[in-house]
């Protein structure tokens, strides 16, 4: 095998690119590595998962102020 696996550190965006990104760090999941996401307290679409685990951070706006700002 050309690469091994190894250990991972995630820093995804909020949205459609962090769909997309999830579908793939289940399959590389599935081939061994270890995946840590590190997201904002306020993540709306970024949730926890057996794939990976979910590490956050403080940030000032608060969930329900980053929803609103979205609608």
């Amino acid at each position: 095998s050309p690469a091994a696996a190894g250990k991972l550190l995630v820093i995804p965006m909020e949205g459609s690119h962090w769909l997309s990104m999830k579908k793939v760090l289940v399959e590389l999941s599935k081939r061994g590595h270890e995946i840590v996401v590190i997201a904002p307290d306020n993540r709306i679409l970024i949730d926890s998962s057996d794939v990976y685990e979910l590490k956050t951070y403080p940030v000032p706006l608060m969930k329900d102020e980053m929803e609103e700002h979205i609608r």
